[in-house]
């Protein structure tokens, strides 16, 4: 996806070092060196790297009686990588992306359960790619049908149409920085240092 591609390279010329906690347990490709002890906890530096085999999605498409849209397809199946930060004109997005294999099958139970509710709402199938603010529960989907962005809350029918095509959102999102992840606020110091 060339749109994605090219937001991940505008990202890493302005952040060229990227930071996670560090956790043992929950290890990625995308890691880079030995993690780095700080004072109450551990980092590891991270790049998205390009995943060599997508993901088949049959699985979750048998679940759900329909095929998945081409660009969620190839959207997670892209790179391996922590979540990205950006602004558009609606605001703050965090994009999201698979760390490792059990995030893939961490996703597909979420997205399993976010059909399900949006059955009971009677909304069409959308997957789920990025949240907005951290402290707001809405988030960005794509329409399983258009392939349309949508803006939306848990369990209820779309807000809007936020662009006709991922890629379009895509290509108008401006890298933001990484620390604004609520997951790393506490790795500010390295990202600004």
């Amino acid at each position: 996806m060339d749109s994605l591609d090219r937001f991940i390279e505008f990202t890493l010329e302005r952040y060229p070092k990227l930071w996670n906690e560090f956790d043992p347990h929950w290890r990625s490709p995308c890691e880079i060196g030995e993690p780095v002890e700080l004072e109450y906890f551990a980092a590891i530096e991270w790049r998205p790297r390009e995943r060599q085999n997508a993901d088949d999605f049959s699985g979750l498409e048998n679940a759900f009686e329909t095929d998945i849209h081409p660009s969620i397809k190839e959207y997670y199946g892209s790179y391996w990588s922590g979540g990205l930060e950006g602004t558009c004109n609606e605001g703050h997005v965090s994009l999201m992306f698979l760390w490792n294999d059990e995030d893939r099958d961490r996703l597909i139970d979420n997205l399993i359960g976010h059909a399900l509710a949006q059955k009971k709402s009677r909304s069409p199938l959308s997957i789920f790619f990025a949240c907005t603010d951290a402290a707001s529960a809405y988030y960005l989907t794509v329409n399983n049908t258009t392939g349309e962005v949508q803006l939306e809350l848990p369990g209820r029918k779309p807000i809007r149409t936020v662009e006709s095509s991922l890629s379009e959102f895509l290509d108008r999102l401006t890298p933001a920085p990484p620390y604004l992840h609520p997951d790393r606020v506490r790795l500010s110091k390295l990202f600004l240092g």
